[in-house]
């Protein structure tokens, strides 16, 4: 099995050499790389559509290589699925995450996205977040121990191996900051922002620097989230499919009187 590893935090973060050296051991993998080659955090589901992007082949310190690329991790699925590695990987795994990606911070994070990609290329994915070692519920803290969540995704892939993902479904792990507890099944949880505006700097130009992110934010403890599995110590495997369809609500409207609606715009082109 070819499983392709990628990051939004760089090829050079820690977490994703940890998850490189954990899938190895898995019996059957062939470990690839490709990565941006510097830190994406943030970029969600961004594309790169308006240049070439580089790629350089780069060595690890066990002598293995893989790929750098200017892109975004979006892009390196990309680059995966085109023929980079010579062939089609058969899973994406995305990490380990140098922070949580837990409740709605799933929708801004490169991590999740990348394996995103995976899903709608039709090619299960993982993606893998560790909590920083001050154990708060934010973004706070520099310090990883990615021993734990490095295991977790190793164990796993060799489970997906045998008894494949359900089809467009991507498994979101998050590994809590020291030793866990228990694994629980989960579903996404409700973040709390604590987002401000806040003047750093007016020039004499009479423009203004704000900082609007960043500020710690919290959550709803509700039972059976990713959020209170994660604060309680436990590792959290959440299912996440792509349909953002809203079910009911194409019901709803298909009670609406759409004849008199088509009237009242008047659909006919004046070009």
């Amino acid at each position: 099995m070819l499983v392709l590893i990628t990051n939004d935090d760089g090829i050079g973060a820690e977490g994703l050499h940890a998850l490189r050296r954990a899938l190895a051991e898995v019996p059957g993998v062939d470990v690839r790389v490709i990565a941006p080659h510097v830190n994406r955090s943030g970029t969600a589901r961004s594309i790169t559509t308006r240049s070439p992007i580089w790629v350089e082949e780069v060595e690890f310190e066990d002598g293995t290589t893989g790929f750098a690329t200017e892109g975004t991790p979006v892009d390196c699925v990309r680059f995966a699925d085109l023929g980079l590695l010579g062939e089609r990987p058969d899973l994406i795994v995305s990490g380990i995450n140098h922070g949580s990606n837990l409740g709605d911070d799933v929708t801004y994070s490169g991590t999740v996205a990348a394996a995103f990609e995976g899903i709608v290329l039709g090619l299960p994915a993982l993606a893998v977040s560790q909590q920083s070692a001050i154990r708060g519920m934010g973004y706070a803290g520099q310090r990883f121990d990615f021993t734990v969540a490095a295991r977790t995704a190793r164990e796993i892939v060799a489970r997906v191996i045998e008894t494949p993902l359900p089809h467009g479904t991507l498994l979101n792990v998050n590994c809590p900051a020291g030793e866990a507890g228990a694994i629980e099944v989960t579903r996404l949880g409700k973040r709390l922002y604590d987002d401000e505006l806040r003047l750093v700097e007016e020039g004499d130009d009479g423009r203004r620097r704000y900082a609007i992110y960043g500020f710690e934010p919290s959550f709803e403890d509700e039972l059976g989230t990713d959020l209170a599995a994660v604060a309680r110590g436990h590792v959290a495997l959440t299912p996440i499919h792509f349909d953002l369809t809203d079910r009911s609500g194409i019901e709803r409207l298909r009670e609406w009187d759409l004849e008199a609606l088509a009237s009242s715009v008047d659909l006919t082109p004046t070009g």
